[in-house]
């Protein structure tokens, strides 16, 4: 290691020791201190976010526009030519009877 490395290190190592003492002698004064810190951070987050949605609220909505439905009537099925008992094969042939009477 660097001379200068190590003398970092020690600057280091006693500003860490005096924040600890200062801290261990004034333990209410750093606890509400930094709570005070934190509650102005987290109020100046919430203003912040209101602010920018008071200024730019149709940004983030995206527009639908309704949809018409008009139902029209279905059209009438199909005529039924299913027939249960069909006529003989032999009478399908012929218009009339005279035709038989040859």
């Amino acid at each position: 290691m660097q001379p200068w490395q190590i003398k970092i290190l020690e600057l280091e190592q006693t500003a860490l020791s005096q924040l600890d003492e200062f801290i261990a002698q004034h333990k209410l004064g750093v606890f509400l201190t930094l709570l005070y810190v934190f509650i102005a951070l987290g109020v100046g987050l919430i203003v912040l976010l209101c602010r920018g949605q008071r200024r730019k609220p149709q940004r983030g909505r995206t527009y639908v526009p309704p949809i018409i439905i008009i139902e029209t009537p279905a059209p009438p099925p199909p005529a039924d030519t299913f027939e249960l008992f069909p006529p003989p094969h032999h009478y399908r042939d012929c218009d009339s009877e005279d035709r038989h009477l040859d």
